[in-house]
């Protein structure tokens, strides 16, 4: 504790937008975050908004019941809050105030009525390869995920939904492209947790949702009642 203090002395943290001391994002640069009130269907190229269901009427047979995204990741400020999460050095702590910025959309919209089944309800982070995990030090999803079952008293179901095989970094490839890479890439070990449940599946971006369809795929095979995903923020697609 006393090594932690000692750095924080020598290096105070500061907010990385407006560089006030105190903390790694303080609030009024948090708080100037757009945060959406509605969902939108995660399957159009153009976000189409959708009310009682999660996705629109030409996308009801995929396996990912919907999406809940935070804001936007055009939003310069979350796109380098959510790489200084990401990559090296790896600002850690920044898993709360990211956490802070969902927990914000549930609030000012209706969406946290999705959360009113909580005894057959829990949040299930997308697990990384264990060459990630190693090289980062954490899963990020993980660290959301936390922080949302603390906040909305929802379990938080860790090491049972794992990635089995080796992919290509999705960042890379093309829509089409990431449906192939990700296919056979994630096992349920313990389909008891799993079954009859609302999976609420926890990321950091949305883009095609190759990965979190593929997820969605394999939890409804092991028995998951609904696979709902949600992250901070979703991305454009483009490709």
């Amino acid at each position: 504790m006393l090594k932690n203090s000692s750095v924080h002395i020598l290096f105070p943290q500061s907010c990385l937008n407006c560089k006030k001391e105190g903390s790694v994002i303080c609030e009024d640069c948090l708080s100037s975050i757009e945060i959406s009130e509605f969902k939108y269907c995660p399957f159009c190229k153009t976000p189409k908004r959708v009310f009682e269901k999660g996705t629109c009427s030409s996308h009801r047979k995929m396996r990912l019941s919907g999406i809940f995204s935070a804001t936007s990741y055009k939003n310069p400020l979350v796109k380098r809050l959510i790489s200084k999460f990401k990559y090296e050095p790896f600002l850690k702590n920044l898993g709360l105030p990211l956490a802070s910025l969902i927990i914000a959309h549930f609030l000012l919209s209706e969406n946290k009525t999705i959360f009113k089944d909580k005894e057959n309800s829990v949040f299930v982070p997308i697990p990384l390869s264990r060459f990630r995990q190693r090289w980062r030090g954490f899963n990020q999803a993980s660290l959301i995920a936390r922080e949302l079952s603390k906040f909305f008293k929802i379990p938080l179901l860790n090491n049972n939904l794992i990635k089995v095989k080796k992919t290509q970094l999705q960042v890379e490839l093309k829509r089409e492209e990431r449906e192939k890479n990700i296919k056979g890439a994630f096992k349920v070990q313990r389909l008891k947790e799993i079954q009859g449940k609302r999976i609420f599946l926890i990321d950091d971006v949305f883009t095609t949702g190759a990965t979190m369809e593929e997820c969605a795929r394999v939890l409804k095979k092991a028995g998951a009642k609904e696979v709902w995903g949600i992250v901070i923020a979703r991305e454009s697609l483009c490709n």
